[in-house]
């Protein structure tokens, strides 16, 4: 059992067998997914989330590794390593501890303290320090020379050598560390000059701002660090210089009997001047690296959580939808859909001001309802989207069985339009007609369209530009993942996009497959998978068993259960006399089959128990019924709110301080997470998710600042 594999089963408390068995399969090119749906023998039930976990981990300590080398190779080649110090690396697997070590030796620029030894003055350093000079003024004398042009010369390089010793010292840097641990301060002051500006008003809350920094929730200091880089706020992180200074005398060598005399103040002076120039504005940027780095990981989790939510939102289904994205003076482009999304037809109409072409707007709609058979509307949500679902409704007036109508989230829509995805798609267009047809397809099924998207364009992140951006992209791009496969992909509709997150996929194989569906028709078994060039086994063995093929002549080719399990399959039938059909469609059947004796060395009670669930419903869509919504009728825009007013809404965005509610007038209000429930939450996400139908109150509308405050408590 590798190092790695010890210390990831305790960093994580897992058991070390299933994290050695994860990192194999890991090592062997098996996908996350795959692992956790298909591999649960071999990992002890490990979920997706500790599967990704262990991931993570163990690219984090082979990059510590890498670092490690290069540690040791630069202490080698100044003649320094001893066998301790390399004993001392080899078994160090913390970043810090390892940096700390690592800090005597780590080539610099020219310090004074380099020039002081550059002088000569490291032997009046040692004097000093070991209490050996009883007249520190005279001993210094023996080195006044050359570049030394006075004793105060001397005995300052002498202490710039003690300062510079003592602020790389590994005891010294964890004295100051635990301070700032426990008591360090994060403030923020507005820069004057831009006090009064408009863009500072954003930040207005933090002009004169003080808090524990342990205490600093990840919004606060995230926006804080906005503020900093946009030169309106000046943020620095403080702790108690004095009792630092008081703690760090004990890192100085112990007094001698007869005292310390003219030594200890000039030990002193070295160990107050290493702290404030060297010691303190090190672990600051330290303590602000890691809360930053924190305040990501957290910001990070709420957008992945709120993707994974909007990714798995309720589709419509293979439906004949009508798309409109809405405007006034431009008008609003309205596409026509078939069941799998092509576009069938598109025009513009004009039912709003300044043209107001209202009559002949509902003639064209209804037209189009008629002539392609239009089964649902999707509206996008953005600007003249309650004027146009009113114009829509209002066509149940002249003609019954108008089609039920859904307002869509449009954010994305524009940058999907704009992008060479849209223009592949439909390369004849403009981008209004295919910012529309996204609209209408994000009804049919969400996360078809909006893996087309950057995540970050998606609208339900915290902050997302201010982070680490590669991190964000890892996580995004896994979370993407996740629910693509957790859903299940049709192998015969699904778009290159979609296709690229299936597990063991990826860009070429995907747009081979598309090239390979487009020139051979359907696929009519996953076994003809095989047949896509450059498709080889472990691609197969990983995407597989996420295909789907409805209506397939082998009912398991629409299952999540994977090939190599149809042979256990098989029997299963065969023991009870019929077909694999049969024991789909009769419960009766399913029942009687006892797992446990189909248990082999590669296939146990977590996968048959699979087995079992999937075909009881075979292909089933994990995510929930769409449900219609309607605003208020009464209320259109922001003068129009009350306080005290109760409002159905849609939540657009949660993060970590509270929820973010649509409720129709053009402007979201916020829900404080103090607000949520009748009881303390710590995550939003326990008690409320994305595009959920909510009913809230209204608290306060400030209209200078364009901001509204809900509460769902006592509602």
């Amino acid at each position: 059992m590798n190092i790695f594999t010890k210390i990831i089963a305790k960093q994580l408390s897992l058991p070390q067998d299933g994290v050695e068995n994860t990192l194999k399969l890991l090592d062997e090119g098996c996908t996350i997914p795959f692992i956790s749906r298909y591999r649960k023998e071999r990992t002890g039930g490990l979920n997706e989330v500790q599967i990704a976990q262990i991931s993570d981990l163990n690219e984090k300590l082979k990059e510590m590794a890498k670092r490690k080398e290069t540690i040791l190779k630069t202490i080698t080649e100044l003649g320094k390593l001893t066998p301790e110090l390399q004993k001392r690396i080899d078994e160090c697997w913390n970043a810090t501890e390892l940096e700390d070590i690592y800090l005597p030796y780590r080539p610099k620029r020219r310090t004074r303290a380099q020039v002081a030894r550059e002088q000569g003055l490291e032997p009046l350093a040692q004097m000093l320090l070991s209490y050996a000079a009883p007249n520190p003024q005279k001993a210094a004398m023996n080195f006044v020379k050359g570049d030394i042009k006075d004793v105060e010369m001397a005995l300052q390089g002498a202490k710039d050598i003690i300062a510079e010793q003592l602020a790389e010292d590994e005891k010294c840097r964890n004295i100051v560390r635990q301070q700032f641990r426990r008591d360090a301060f994060i403030i923020s002051k507005v820069v004057k000059a831009k006090k009064d500006t408009d863009e500072a008003q954003k930040f207005s809350d933090y002009f004169e701002w003080e808090e524990p920094l342990r205490r600093c929730s990840s919004h606060r200091l995230l926006a804080m660090r906005r503020g900093e880089n946009e030169g309106i706020l000046r943020v620095k992180i403080e702790t108690d210089d004095d009792e630092c200074i008081s703690r760090l005398r004990r890192c100085l060598p112990p007094i001698p009997p007869q005292g310390g005399g003219a030594c200890k103040r000039l030990l002193y002076e070295a160990l107050e001047d290493g702290y404030k120039r060297l010691l303190q504005p090190s672990i600051e940027t330290e303590f602000a690296n890691l809360s930053k780095e924190k305040a990501d990981d957290e910001a990070i989790n709420v957008f992945a959580q709120n993707l994974r939510q909007l990714l798995m939102d309720a589709p419509l289904g293979q439906k004949r939808v009508m798309g409109i994205d809405p405007g006034f003076r431009t008008g609003c482009k309205v596409v026509c859909l078939d069941a799998q999304g092509n576009l069938l037809h598109h025009e513009a109409i004009f039912p709003h001001p300044p043209v107001n072409r209202l009559m002949e707007a509902k003639m064209h709609v209804l037209d189009m309802i008629s002539d392609y058979q239009i089964e649902a509307i999707a509206i996008g949500n953005g600007t003249a989207s309650r004027e146009t679902r009113e114009f829509i409704e209002d066509l149940a007036s002249l003609k019954e069985g108008t089609p039920a109508i859904f307002v869509v989230s449009e954010d994305g829509a524009s940058v999907y339009s704009a992008s060479k995805t849209a223009r592949d798609e439909f390369p004849d267009e403009d981008v209004t007609v295919r910012g529309a047809v996204s609209i209408g397809r994000r009804l049919m099924d969400p996360l078809a369209e909006l893996v087309k998207i950057d995540p970050k364009s998606i609208g339900v992140g915290q902050y997302q530009h201010d982070v680490d951006q590669t991190k964000l992209k890892h996580t995004l791009d896994q979370t993407v993942e996740s629910c693509v496969n957790q859903v299940g992909v049709n192998l015969n509709t699904a778009s290159q996009h979609l296709l690229t997150y299936v597990s063991g996929l990826g860009p070429v194989l995907a747009q081979n497959i598309v090239d390979y569906r487009r020139e051979n028709g359907a696929f009519t078994s996953r076994a003809q998978l095989k047949k896509v060039p450059r498709l080889g086994p472990v691609a197969y063995q990983q995407c597989a068993g996420f295909l789907r093929i409805p209506g397939a002549k082998n009912p398991l080719d629409n299952s999540a259960v994977h090939p190599e399990s149809y042979e256990v399959v098989e029997r299963m039938a065969m023991d009870q006399g019929c077909h694999v059909g049969d024991l789909i469609s009769n419960p009766q059947l399913r029942q009687q089959v006892d797992i446990r004796r189909y248990v082999t060395d590669t296939i146990g009670i977590p996968t048959l128990t699979d087995i079992m669930q999937e075909l009881e419903k075979p292909g089933r869509d994990p995510r929930e019924q769409l449900e219609a919504f309607e605003f208020d009728p009464n209320v259109k825009e922001v003068d129009d709110l009350v306080e005290g007013m109760i409002l159905p809404g849609i939540v657009t965005n949660i993060t970590n301080f509270g929820a973010f509610v649509d409720i129709g007038v053009h402007q979201d209000g916020l829900v404080h997470v103090s607000q949520l429930a009748n009881k303390y939450v710590k995550d939003p996400n326990d008690v409320i998710h994305l595009h959920q139908h909510v009913k809230v109150k209204v608290l306060q509308v400030d209209r200078r600042r364009n901001r509204i405050s809900l509460t769902m408590k006592g509602i």
